[in-house]
């Protein structure tokens, strides 16, 4: 088949749960390709003589490597692909943006004048994870030898798994510390089971205890045990603790009951099961009117899960217009669907109570756009004397986290800045502390899953390097020569 025929398929949809029904489970709305579907989707890609796609994706799949294996039927072939690069294929499909990244760039999706049309990356990434789950596809690597380095990894998010399945594929003995009693972070507490099944999560998960990492749950680095005896205990240290530190909007009202933070109400509603109540022990405040504050994907995801929780009715609230938002045109498009109503320009001075402390209602400001500010965005303006008071059963405050504390308040000799992210080389992800590196949200801030798998995989080399060389000053350096000597 010729680049003009290919040009010619239209993207392959992807089929889902109607609306009206989905609202009433959690099950996931995408119900993914069938074998066809992902044949048909796979033969529009070109194959490009450079692959741009591979330059927008952070862990740098082998993309047109994989999708030609699909296009002739191999998809076992595909996920020993994909498993070279990435150990999360089954979540990356679910819940990268692929949008923002390797299909941005996507050939396909410039000759058609529309990044929309690109291939479908993403699905066709799904799509051969699930056939591996689903068949029982086992692409274990061969065993290494050991080394006798001991690698002690502090948080089970993305950016920890990464680091913790590098880095046991070359020897290293590796002791991952988790203080949920589950490993994925924000995959299983934050991400809704609607749009990423938690029991996928486990399964990526037992697949890295198949390599040979070891998981400790229930433990708090920094309560449990001291920073500094992990530090004394290990050849090399990593540090993914994320940022789930809720922020508020510190105004009046702030501490009634019915107001939660995003990470509190994601975390009864997905981890702890409060969608099965009283099956779980997980009761949630949910009110026939909740009101979500925030644009993002921790918005949507929180205004979807109110509907489920039984909502009658379900409100984004945003302070900027709906252009402007930064969650995913899907999540928009499929909160839309379901029914989430979307008051833009519109901004909360402060929350009403009863005489038992209850929410009842929300004092909002209307809000007009005024010049950019620094995220480039047109800033919102209060609109004066345009207050007035909506009636609300429940809030809950999406508008983003800051790292987690724990770890540079226990050892304060870690560099931080001013907003509590640790410090690290960019290039090499050290700290300022010999054998200590750190990733993901604890250094980006609330980032997505892929680029915490990113950063993830950055450390791991560099661990890798101190672990065989000794070095440390001048690891930049060496990293650099290294991928000099590969090209």
């Amino acid at each position: 088949m010729n680049k003009k025929e290919r040009l010619q398929i239209p993207p392959v949809d992807m089929p889902e749960q109607d609306p009206k029904q989905r609202v009433t489970n959690v099950d996931e709305v995408p119900l993914g390709y069938t074998p066809e579907m992902a044949i048909l989707e796979a033969k529009r890609c070109v194959q490009c003589k450079r692959p741009f796609c591979v330059e927008g994706c952070p862990v740098g799949i082998d993309i047109p490597g994989f999708i030609q294996f699909i296009e002739d039927g191999d998809f076992e072939g595909a996920i020993h692909k994909i498993r070279e690069t990435n150990l999360l294929p089954a979540i990356c499909g679910r819940v990268c943006p692929q949008e923002e990244q390797c299909q941005l760039t996507c050939t396909i999706g410039k000759a058609r004048k529309d990044p929309t049309e690109a291939v479908n990356i993403g699905r066709l990434e799904r799509f051969i994870a699930d056939y591996e789950r689903e068949h029982g596809v086992v692409t274990m690597p061969p065993k290494p030898t050991p080394t006798g380095k001991k690698v002690a990894i502090v948080g089970a998010g993305p950016a920890g798994l990464t680091v913790a399945g590098d880095l046991v594929r070359h020897g290293h003995e590796i002791t991952v510390y988790e203080a949920f009693h589950k490993a994925g972070g924000v995959l299983i507490y934050g991400i809704p089971e609607f749009r990423l099944p938690k029991a996928i999560v486990q399964k990526e998960v037992d697949y890295l205890e198949k390599l040979g990492v070891n998981f400790k749950y229930n433990f708090v680095v920094g309560k449990t045990a001291p920073v500094q005896s992990i530090i004394d205990d290990n050849d090399a240290v990593f540090i993914g603790t994320g940022a789930g530190l809720p922020r508020f909007m510190r105004i009046d009202g702030e501490n009634l009951l019915g107001v939660y933070s995003a990470n509190e109400y994601l975390t009864r509603a997905n981890l702890m099961q409060a969608y099965s109540f009283p099956e779980t022990d997980t009761p949630l405040i949910s009110g026939k009117k909740v009101a979500t504050i925030g644009g993002g994907n921790v918005a949507m995801d929180c205004a979807r899960t109110a509907l489920r929780m039984g909502a009658e009715k379900s409100l984004i609230i945003y302070r900027r217009a709906e252009e402007q938002m930064p969650a995913r045109l899907e999540e928009i498009h499929h909160a839309k669907q379901e029914g989430v109503e979307f008051h833009t320009l519109r901004n909360p001075v402060r929350f009403l109570g009863d005489d038992k402390n209850w929410l009842t209602g929300v004092e909002l400001l209307k809000m007009e756009l005024g010049e950019p500010d620094a995220s480039g965005r047109r800033s919102p303006v209060p609109v004066p004397d345009s207050e007035w008071v909506e009636e609300i059963d429940a809030v809950i405050v999406a508008i983003g986290n800051s790292p987690n504390p724990l770890v540079p308040k226990d050892h304060p000799e870690l560099e931080v800045t001013r907003w509590g992210g640790i410090v690290v080389n960019e290039a090499t992800g050290q700290t300022n502390i010999q054998g200590v590196f750190a990733g993901g949200d604890i250094v980006l801030g609330a980032a997505t899953v892929i680029l915490a798998m990113g950063h993830g995989r950055q450390a791991a080399k560099s661990i890798n390097m101190y672990l065989s060389s000794g070095r440390w000053s001048d690891l930049e350096e060496a990293l650099s020569t290294d991928r000099a000597d590969v090209r």
